[in-house]
C-alpha cells in the first residue's frame, strides 16, 4: 500500500484524536481506512483521495447531501460527513452496511459532462450487465441522484449495494 496514503491518514487521525484501525478498502481514487475516536467508542471511515479533482468532486457532492438533509435514496443508506481536509485530501464519513450508497469520486455536481450518444449508449449497456436484473432499482437511484444534481457516472454494484 501506497505509505504516502498511511501517513495522510496518520496525519489526519491524530489531528482528530483518533487513531487508525485497518484498510477498508481502495480503488482507483483513493484507500479508505477505519479510524476510531481515542476518547469514545465508534468508528468512522476515512477516506484519502490520489488526487485533488475527485476528492474536491467527492467533498462536494457529500456537502450537498449534508445540505439537502439527505440520509438514504430509494432505502440505500447513504454515509454523511463528519469533517474533512483539503490540504489531506482526506474525507471522514460515516460508517454503512449495505443496502448503501457511497463513492462520489467520480460524480459531477449540476452538470453532467459532455459525452456523445455512442459514450452514453455503452455506460448504459455496461451498467445494464453489470447490475443485471437490479438496473432498473439503479437506475431509480441515479434518478433520485440527479433530482439533488448529483451526476454519478462511475455505478456499480461495489458502490450501489442492494443487499
Amino acid at each position: 500500500m501506497d505509505e504516502d496514503m498511511i501517513e495522510k491518514a496518520e496525519a489526519y487521525a491524530a489531528r482528530h484524536d483518533r487513531h487508525l484501525a485497518g484498510r477498508l478498502g481502495f480503488g482507483i481514487h483513493g484507500t479508505v481506512f477505519a479510524i476510531e475516536s481515542n476518547d469514545h467508542p465508534g468508528v468512522s471511515a476515512l477516506k484519502v483521495h490520489y488526487w485533488e479533482e475527485p476528492y474536491r468532486r467527492e467533498r462536494d457532492v457529500y456537502r450537498r447531501i449534508q445540505e439537502e438533509g439527505v440520509m438514504a435514496i430509494c432505502g440505500l443508506q447513504i454515509p454523511q460527513m463528519i469533517a474533512w481536509e483539503d490540504d489531506q485530501l482526506a474525507l471522514e464519513m460515516t460508517m454503512v452496511k449495505p443496502p448503501f450508497l457511497l463513492d462520489f469520486a467520480g460524480a459531477y455536481l449540476d452538470f453532467p459532462p459532455t459525452f456523445s450518444e455512442e459514450v452514453w449508449a455503452e455506460w448504459r449497456q455496461k451498467n445494464e450487465e453489470q447490475f443485471g436484473a437490479d438496473w432498473p432499482m439503479a437506475q431509480a437511484v441515479l434518478a433520485e441522484l440527479e433530482d439533488l444534481g448529483i451526476h454519478m457516472l462511475d455505478a456499480s454494484p461495489s458502490n450501489i449495494r442492494f443487499r
